[in-house]
């Protein structure tokens, strides 16, 4: 019998979430994400030592502004990074805007253009890219633009329906649920110390987001992210996509037991209910302590890691 990555890929389309051009070699994704903190760990890896120094010397080559060089080295290396990765998959890349610009729609659009410029110049057509923002209502409102731009969107951090409720109203082109950090959640906040495949709280959210989506006919992508296990995949076999680390690419491609389709797409069977506001978006988002923690922290963790990556490029200017 065939491996259970190559049956999950009869049902849905297998991103890598990793920057590690080995392992993305090795799995042979559609497509492939990175993040701040994807983009530091890969650069440490040998394979990426001379696109640092290529991001160093474009920031260089562009003025003797300290935080102007720090801007467009990061923005460079994570060009570069994207760059090298889309001469190994067939579909597209997802480079991430600067998490600190998670509450500032038009920053977040002009960083967005920004690295789209940059790919343009590479010579890299703009359908290769995604540009990823976070799930926060001006990052929302910023995708919405980008999206009417031509600059489609994969947004991230998302935790709350009411999240997917506004991206898909938008007409962002993906969303990435979080499995595997509502989970977290849910271990760390009530007594449970683990859950079923079908009952774990990431997978039923992604589920039900995913049946609205069909329901209600929004062409929105839903791609399951950050998973912590295979029963998770599992459980989602049939989602849209699924972004996936190479740790448990391996295992999936290990094991020959059966995989069948979970989820399936009914059909549109009801018309979308009126718009979801800022104030009704708000409320319910903030009514759900799982993801008002898990939107913050991962913000909190991803302009971090930006800060990191921008001591590692300020050591090399």
């Amino acid at each position: 019998m065939a491996s259970q990555l190559e049956q999950l890929r009869q049902y849905t389309t297998v991103v890598a979430d990793t920057g590690d051009i080995e392992a993305i070699a090795r799995y042979k994704p559609v497509d492939a994400t990175t993040n701040p903190s994807l983009l530091l760990k890969a650069a440490s890896i040998p394979a990426y030592a001379s696109l640092l120094d290529e991001a160093v010397a474009f920031a260089k080559g562009r003025g003797n502004d300290r935080e102007q060089q720090l801007a467009d080295a990061g923005d460079h290396l994570a060009v570069a990074v994207g760059r090298k990765i889309l001469d190994l998959v067939p579909g597209r890349v997802s480079t991430e805007v600067d998490a600190r610009l998670s509450f500032d729609t038009d920053a977040t659009i002009a960083k967005a253009e920004r690295l789209i410029g940059l790919y343009e110049d590479a010579g890299v057509k703009r359908d290769r890219i995604l540009i990823k923002v976070a799930s926060t209502w001006a990052g929302i409102r910023a995708a919405e633009q980008l999206e009417r731009r031509g600059i489609q969107c994969n947004l991230t951090l998302l935790f709350s329906f009411e999240q997917a409720v506004a991206c898909a109203e938008a007409g962002v082109f993906l969303i990435s649920p979080f499995v595997g950090r509502i989970y977290d959640w849910y271990i760390a906040n009530t007594d449970a110390d683990g859950f079923e495949p079908h009952e774990d709280p990431g997978v039923k959210s992604v589920r039900r987001i995913y049946d609205w989506y069909k329901r209600h006919g929004f062409e929105t992508v839903v791609m399951g992210a950050s998973f912590r296990n295979t029963g998770q995949i599992r459980a989602l076999a049939g989602c849209d996509r699924l972004t996936i680390s190479p740790e448990l690419l391996e295992k999936l491609d290990s094991c020959h037991d059966p995989l069948p389709r979970a989820l399936e797409d009914g059909g549109r069977q009801a018309t979308p209910p009126d718009a979801l506001d800022e104030p009704a978006f708000r409320w319910g988002h903030n009514e759900d302590p799982m993801a008002t923690d898990k939107l913050a922290d991962g913000i909190r963790r991803f302009a971090a890691d930006q800060l990191k990556l921008e001591k590692l490029l300020a050591d090399k200017l």
